[in-house]
């Protein structure tokens, strides 16, 4: 009797067991994903806000990142005939700690939708800002029901120029010695004048102080004002030069066409789209390679690249973000695959892009202003503090003369 007593209880427990078993074994068993690396190695690249620059960075504008984006399956083979989607996303928005370009910050910086035969989609995508940016991909079958989708979020963190540490460092102790020495003045033993509520010399500084406060507030904030509604006024932005080449062109028994926005605004993404096709029977061509490449025309750098096949239709859509105020170049070639019927000599279309840029928000400059001028402010009572302990306590500091 005892025996069987025991038996439901001890049932029990080993069904729980065999389930907890099972399901712990399911969770821990080898699951698709989706494998992200890059060249160079991220934690070499630097934000291009400081990499151009003779002080910050090397002076000259780097290639962008390759982004690679390998699709595996459970047994960790590399998919086949998949299709990726890719979405990019810059850091989110840190109004307290904000970065060069306020305006980027919390927005897609790219999406695209890509043919991976071998599983892998490589793009090459200029990094504006530091922070952590955030990868949606979507990797689904060309063949319905070949293998199960896969959706996963990855992140890509992108480290500060150390640099800019250092010479912010500088910039907070000179600020301070300022605030110190102002603090050393206003804190010594000054005689008081009949009618007046401070000495003289307490008075210039702290007069100077002020005017240079209200300066700097206007010039930072009245300047940006400008520049935005500058570039703002029919005809008064920067003139776009010509690309040289067609947004549209037939050769060699093809029609390839290159539409979408005609401009771009800083912060907004602009959508794009290249299509080839066969112009006597209207048909579409799969069986070629296009390869885009987004130029910066003001000072030559590669903004985004991508090599890669038009999807059944003949297209190849994508948005991207142009995070600079400045014309862009989008040039698009094509080529034929190797296996492909029909042979020809690779040509191009183009179109130049003229990009509205956009002031930081005036709350992002004001706080800026808050951070320097607070550090002037903890140097002035560091200086009253200092000059306070060094003064002897043989009556007031300020002694008023007597006529």
């Amino acid at each position: 009797m005892t025996l069987f007593k025991w038996s439901k209880p001890i049932g029990a427990i080993c069904a729980i067991a065999i389930i907890l078993y099972g399901w712990i074994g399911l969770a821990q068993s080898p699951q698709p994903s989706v494998r992200l690396t890059t060249n160079p190695p991220i934690n070499q690249v630097r934000p291009l806000e400081a990499e151009a620059t003779t002080v910050l960075g090397s002076g000259h504008y780097n290639p962008p990142v390759q982004l690679m984006l390998q699709a595996f399956d459970a047994q960790g083979q590399s998919l086949k005939d998949a299709k990726i989607h890719l979405q990019l996303f810059t850091p989110p928005k840190n109004p307290w700690f904000t970065t060069d370009f306020p305006i980027v910050e919390g927005t897609k910086l790219l999406d695209i939708e890509g043919n991976a035969p071998t599983g892998q989609l490589q793009v090459q995508q200029t990094l504006p800002i530091r922070g952590t940016y955030q990868l949606l991909v979507a990797v689904t079958p060309l063949v319905a029901n070949a293998f199960e989708p896969i959706k996963q979020t990855l992140t890509l963190t992108l480290p500060e120029n150390p640099l800019k540490f250092r010479y912010f460092g500088i910039l907070v102790v000179i600020l301070l010695a300022v605030g110190l020495l102002g603090g050393w003045v206003i804190g010594g033993r000054q005689a008081i004048q009949p009618g007046e509520i401070a000495p003289q010399q307490v008075r210039l500084l702290l007069s100077g102080l002020i005017v240079v406060a209200i300066a700097a507030l206007l010039w930072v904030n009245i300047s940006a004002e400008l520049a935005e509604s500058y570039m703002s006024m029919p005809g008064m932005g920067e003139e776009v030069p010509s690309s040289g080449k067609p947004a549209k062109l037939q050769s060699q028994g093809l029609y390839m066409q290159l539409s979408g926005d005609k401009s771009a605004t800083v912060g907004q993404p602009a959508k794009l789209q290249v299509s080839v096709s066969d112009p006597k029977t209207s048909q579409p061509v799969t069986d070629v390679v296009l390869k885009v490449t987004t130029t910066q025309l003001e000072n030559n750098w590669v903004a985004f690249a991508y090599e890669g096949t038009p999807d059944s239709n003949g297209k190849l859509a994508w948005e991207q973000e142009f995070f600079d105020g400045a014309p862009h170049s989008v040039v698009i070639e094509v080529a034929p695959q190797a296996k492909a019927k029909e042979q020809f000599q690779p040509f191009q279309v183009a179109e130049n892009i003229p990009v509205e840029g956009v002031a930081p928000p005036m709350a992002v400059r004001l706080i800026s202003l808050t951070y320097f001028t607070g550090i002037v402010v903890i140097g002035l009572l560091l200086g009253l503090w200092l000059r306070h302990r060094q003064t002897p306590r043989t009556g007031l500091t300020w002694k008023r003369s007597v006529s």
